[in-house]
């Protein structure tokens, strides 16, 4: 079990500056008052970039008087690990980078309803029909290449055009990785069970294996492999840096709804069994609301905000013009996918 990481509880103002009333299915109305809610604490299973959770968190602690606790993980672990706690976790938030987990967490009966104002600031397209949790960021599928290992001319048209045996050894991709396996799942869901096998066993016979997207960005900067499939933000995020690990490179963007133009959902919802509901259900308000959003647009993580008409980072593409195929975050299984990966061996 991974250590806690607490910030310090800042002075309590007046939580009407949020509008944060309301509560869930689950909490009780005394827990909804702004008093009751100042000086309590939340503890948030977060599988998101630690440096943007904690920017959201110090702000929403500095606004409300709420003292936010991390416990760190991957999507997966951390998905299982409620799963496995059931009503006895500690957890009051879930915060995951890729929705699957989200899902996983959902289809186990422990998420509370959201509540309805937060659900309003998120489009449907970012949140899930069923409304046990919502989209908090988003980030694309894209196909990073070198131009000098593979001409743009050369580029795929559809990311299962990689199955062809014509591209054995010039590409790369982390399939132990849940930002590859929600790319996975946004395929099972668009061609089913049966053509995402087939793909996944023409992967394991032409794609290069590396260990996390950043080292498959290297390796193609490299010229060890032409190309790769990676979330955007990798690419952005050395590019506004050194960009000694992207110089070489540049990015591909499917669109056309192509499930290479999958735009995977950043989720958050709030635990039946938490203790302090009302105080989640407010960080999670917080966090889709107009100031944490610009929080996620203004800092280092280079992902799309998706709430409160918050417009992206301007080095970013707009979301419109990625033309994502359309997908129901619920609908995504982490479960059906890891078996179909473990069956061919990729994982």
């Amino acid at each position: 079990m991974r250590r806690l990481t607490t910030t310090i509880i800042a002075s309590t103002t007046a939580l009407s500056l949020l509008g944060l009333v309301g509560c869930s299915n689950n909490a009780s109305p005394a827990a909804t008052t702004p008093e009751s809610l100042a000086g309590t604490s939340i503890v948030v299973y977060n599988a998101q970039h630690k440096e943007l959770t904690q920017a959201l968190a110090d702000e929403f602690t500095k606004t409300t008087g709420v003292a936010v606790t991390f416990r760190q993980g991957s999507d997966s672990e951390l998905g299982n690990q409620l799963v496995q706690e059931g009503a006895g976790s500690p957890a009051d938030v879930f915060i995951t980078e890729n929705s699957p987990s989200m899902s996983l967490v959902e289809r186990a009966g422990l998420f509370a309803d959201v509540d309805a104002e937060t659900l309003a600031q998120v489009p449907v397209g970012y949140r899930p029909s069923t409304g046990k949790w919502t989209g908090i960021a988003a980030r694309s599928t894209v196909f990073v290449y070198n131009p000098s290992k593979l001409p743009e001319t050369d580029v795929p048209n559809s990311l299962v055009d990689l199955a062809d045996p014509k591209w054995k050894g010039r590409w790369a991709a982390s399939p132990s990785g849940a930002d590859f396996q929600a790319i996975v799942s946004a395929l099972l869901e668009i061609k089913g069970e049966e053509e995402t096998l087939s793909w996944l066993k023409a992967m394991k016979e032409n794609f290069a294996p590396y260990k996390g997207n950043t080292t498959v960005m290297k390796a193609v900067n490299a010229g060890e492999v032409p190309a790769g499939v990676i979330y955007h933000y990798y690419w952005f995020r050395d590019q506004a840096g050194t960009k000694e690990n992207s110089s070489n490179t540049k990015l591909h963007y499917f669109k056309n709804q192509d499930p290479g133009a999958f735009v995977s959902t950043s989720g958050g919802g709030v635990l039946r069994s938490g203790k302090n509901q009302a105080a989640g259900q407010a960080f999670l308000k917080f966090i889709t609301g107009k100031t944490g959003q610009q929080i996620l647009q203004t800092g280092t993580s280079y992902e799309y905000p998706v709430a409160s008409d918050v417009e992206p980072n301007p080095a970013l593409p707009t979301l419109a013009s990625l033309a994502a195929p359309t997908i129901d975050p619920s609908t995504l299984n982490s479960s059906r996918v890891t078996d179909l990966m473990t069956r061919v061996g990729l994982i």
